[in-house]
């Protein structure tokens, strides 16, 4: 099996966003991009840092059930 990958960008971060997309593109699992709106580099606006936290979380959980599924767990 292979890890899936979540990437979480600033959407004023115009040089990681292209960075992310290229890198997006030569992953061969699961993957997902998400460019949090208005913020930068770091995160540093508020509330976008929360967003970030919140898509990780997210994304660790929806990976874990489809993980328990694949293995039979339920």
């Amino acid at each position: 099996m292979k890890a899936p990958v979540l990437f979480v960008v600033g959407g004023k971060d115009n040089v990681v966003i292209e960075m992310n997309r290229k890198a997006t593109a030569r992953i061969n699992s699961e993957k997902k991009l998400v460019i949090v709106r208005g913020a930068t580099h770091l995160f540093q606006e508020p509330g976008t840092l929360d967003q970030v936290v919140r898509l990780a979380a997210e994304g660790f959980v929806n990976y874990l059930k489809s993980s328990q599924t694949e293995i039979g767990v339920s």
